[in-house]
């Protein structure tokens, strides 16, 4: 603006009259877009709003003399826009607070929980502004292209306020600082973020991307290098390379992350990994902390099987996607001998939490088997085998639980963090 101001008076002394009226619609636009940003994220009124509107008046009334090629002095029209202009620039450094804006880009409801200590911490600072912004995702074909688009905005929890991703552009807002869980970009074989919202994009329109894996790992020997070799297809992924910084579940986890990263993009680099990798812990035994047991409300429909709650001892049963895709049909039989087991102890209820990602993976990777699936969950529930928990929620599934039966699995860290007694399936 004050470049403009310079420039409209250099031109109404060379009677660049074309000139000026550009200039001085460009100056009330600019102005215009500033006070529609302020109201857009300060939450009082402000003596900013009233000068950028007294300032739009200004040039207006300028802009009706130079289009009625009046008599105008170039001198006096600087010295109004000046004074106008520094009460602005006053206002603006004196009046507004400035806070940092932090933006929270979750895809899945159900993953929440790897970002949502974060965002209380950031939503609870009075120097920042937190928005969470779900982002949506697709389903992929066998030939990676993408089909069906989801939006999980309306799965999340009550008290998240959220923002709709057609409403707040990165590009324009360009927050201090990005959230991410999906590490992924377009390296998923079963499901891909919107392309628009890939690491190796969002980089651009922040100081500070920061990738929180959405699971958590079983801890790892630094000996170990079978066991380091297993967890390389975890760590070497868009989101760790892309990120200006990682946040892992220790420091322990953060060792491995750096020797994997460091092998990967060379030794040179390790002091980098060193530096952007950080061993804070994982939100996710945050919220597992959070939630007490005795606040958690369960759905309507559980009450008929859960009853007097000392009455019976609740196992979560796990199951997961990988074990499905490697034992096909036998572990469809492991399954449905679990539920026929559970059911004759009328001591014991059985909590089925198969992996949100199960449905989009078998129906797309093996769609005769995603069929039989299909057969036993409705067998499950006709028959009323136990709770079917297919909800985001995997918290309240851990809290209310007395012991873990299942795959081995990331939900195996979080039990354990809580000490419930764990128990690994075997298939054979």
């Amino acid at each position: 603006m004050e470049q403009a101001h310079w420039e409209i008076c250099l031109n109404i002394e060379k009677k660049n009259y074309s000139n000026v009226i550009r200039l001085l619609e460009d100056c009330q636009q600019v102005a215009i877009t500033v006070g529609r940003y302020i109201e857009k994220v300060e939450t009082e009124d402000l003596a900013t709003i009233l000068m950028l509107e007294d300032y739009c008046e200004q040039v207006y009334q300028i802009h009706e003399i130079i289009v009625k090629q009046e008599v105008v002095s170039a001198a006096k029209i600087k010295k109004n826009l000046k004074k106008q202009f520094v009460k602005i620039l006053n206002s603006v450094k004196n009046d507004i607070k400035v806070r940092k804006e932090i933006v929270f880009l979750p895809y899945k409801a159900s993953m929440w929980d790897s970002l949502e200590s974060l965002w209380r911490a950031v939503d609870a600072d009075p120097e920042c502004n937190a928005r969470v912004i779900p982002i949506p995702y697709f389903d992929k074909g066998v030939d990676g292209s993408l089909k069906e688009m989801h939006y999980e905005g309306a799965s999340f929890p009550n008290d998240v306020p959220i923002t709709y991703y057609k409403d707040w552009d990165l590009s324009t807002i360009r927050p201090d600082m990005i959230f991410i869980h999906n590490p992924y970009d377009e390296c998923n074989y079963i499901t891909s973020v919107h392309p628009d919202f890939y690491s190796k994009k969002l980089r651009e329109f922040t100081e500070c991307l920061v990738y929180v894996p959405y699971f958590v790992l079983n801890e790892i020997d630094s000996c170990d290098i079978d066991a380091i070799g297993r967890v390389e297809h975890y760590v070497t992924l868009p989101g760790v390379i892309y990120a200006d910084k990682v946040i892992v579940q220790s420091e322990a986890m953060k060792s491995i992350y750096v020797e994997i990263m460091s092998k990967y993009a060379g030794e040179q680099t390790k002091k980098m990994w060193k530096e952007k990798i950080l061993g804070l812990g994982s939100p996710k035994f945050d919220k597992l902390v959070r939630t007490a047991k005795d606040s958690i409300q369960l759905p309507a429909d559980w009450g008929d099987y859960i009853g007097d709650k000392n009455s019976k001892k609740i196992i979560l049963y796990n199951t997961s996607v990988n074990s499905l895709l490697n034992h096909s049909n036998a572990y469809i039989e492991k399954m449905r001998a679990v539920f026929r087991l559970f059911n004759e102890h009328a001591d014991v209820l059985l909590l089925w939490r198969p992996h949100p990602l199960i449905e989009a993976t078998i129906s797309s990777m093996r769609p005769e088997l995603w069929r039989e699936y299909q057969l036993l969950v409705k067998e499950y529930k006709e028959n009323k085998w136990g709770i079917y928990d297919d909800t985001p929620d995997i918290d309240r599934a851990i809290r209310i639980s007395d012991a873990y039966y299942g795959d081995c699995s990331s939900v195996v860290q979080l039990c354990q963090s809580v000490g419930m007694p764990i128990m690994i399936q075997s298939i054979r």
